[in-house]
């Protein structure tokens, strides 16, 4: 039951800045996908439809009890496992991976779940740890760390495997992330570090074909009419808006399809382009007020379980955003990571909304206990 204290302590900035984010998404999806003969696409209609049901899906986890979101969170995690063991075995097949499993109304990619529940299971992992303030000095044993590392690294090679070399990463370094705030002894990385350096080879090997190319891509190498094809071409869009851009709709390499996964992993291209300097600018901004705003909230945390499940949900979405405009702008390879918010794609965007919704509901649930 909602009581006056919920409305009091709602975190309005966020949501709102979450509005404005998803308007935005909206907007351009509509702009990337809009033809004379069909303004109104089935790609801007899914997405109208995955925001309408995505904010739905936000205050499900905002309303609930956080304490109940974690209970069942803990165990919610191994049925993402066996979703994307099945999708192994039994996934819908497209654009060169197995990484979906097909609903008949729709499809669904198992692997962002992992993003959602991979904090709540960190924390449980070490909820016997005294709560603390944030920042204090904990110090578990590397024995405490095997069971939940042993999980993460299972997760990140069945992704890995799909191949969705992107989301793989995201969940590793997120899970990372994590095992660092709790207080791993931070010798741990330079082991790691030292393995992954000479693992290096045999995992260059394991990438498929495509993957080594966009790698390479990024020291300079590959033809402009091929390997170098997409990063050129969203460069071009980007630089063509100039200042002030070419106004909605008037975008020239997105209309006439020189921008390849316009309304998806390069959006951001698309808003560049047609709202110029001033847009691209403007979006950055409004993720950099979200991301602080939440980083306000988890400082003023109290326990240490809400500050494990809190930074998990903001370094997902936050690593997204990075990684997404990164490699729309040849700073990064690229790897098939939408834009949150923006970008086409419902299951992201679900799981992203579900992130937020479940952010706010630890911001509101921080003065009731």
């Amino acid at each position: 039951m909602l009581d006056r204290r919920y409305f009091r302590y709602f975190d309005w900035v966020s949501f709102g800045l979450t509005i404005i984010l998803l308007s935005i998404g909206l907007v351009f999806v509509f702009s990337a996908t809009y033809s004379p003969n069909n303004p109104f696409s089935l790609f801007f209609k899914k997405q109208l439809g995955g925001a309408l049901s995505g904010l739905c899906i936000y205050f499900f986890f905002c309303i609930n009890d956080a304490r109940k979101l974690a209970r069942w969170g803990f165990f919610t995690y191994f049925i993402v496992l066996g979703l994307l063991l099945y999708t192994m075995i039994g996934g819908w097949i497209g654009m060169g991976g197995k990484r979906w499993i097909s609903l008949y109304f729709m499809r669904f990619q198992p692997s962002e779940l992992a993003k959602l529940f991979l904090p709540v299971f960190v924390a449980c992992s070490f909820s016997d740890l005294e709560e603390t303030k944030f920042g204090s000095a904990l110090t578990p044993s590397f024995r405490d760390f095997l069971w939940p590392l042993g999980i993460l690294l299972i997760s990140f090679l069945i992704i890995l495997k799909q191949p969705d070399l992107g989301t793989a990463l995201i969940i590793l370094f997120s899970g990372f992330i994590l095992f660092w705030f709790v207080g791993i002894d931070k010798r741990f990385f330079l082991v790691f570090g030292i393995v992954g350096l000479l693992g290096a080879p045999l995992l260059w090997r394991c990438l498929k074909p495509y993957q080594q190319n966009r790698i390479l891509v990024l020291f300079g190498q590959g033809d402009a009419r091929k390997e170098r094809y997409q990063v050129e071409q969203s460069k071009i869009a980007i630089g063509s808006g100039g200042v002030y851009g070419k106004g909605l709709l008037r975008g020239t390499q997105n209309k006439l399809q020189f921008l390849p996964e316009d309304h998806t992993d390069f959006i951001f291209s698309v808003i560049c382009e047609e709202l110029g300097f001033v847009g691209g600018v403007t979006v950055l901004l409004l993720f950099a007020m979200l991301f602080a705003r939440i980083i306000f909230v988890i400082l003023q945390l109290k326990s240490l379980f809400d500050q494990i499940v809190a930074v998990g949900l903001l370094v997902h979405i936050l690593l997204s955003a990075y990684i997404n405009i990164a490699m729309t702008t040849g700073l990064l390879p690229i790897v098939g990571i939408p834009l949150p918010l923006v970008s086409y794609g419902i299951s992201n965007l679900w799981i992203t909304l579900a992130s937020l919704g479940w952010l706010n509901n630890i911001a509101i649930r921080r003065f009731y206990y």
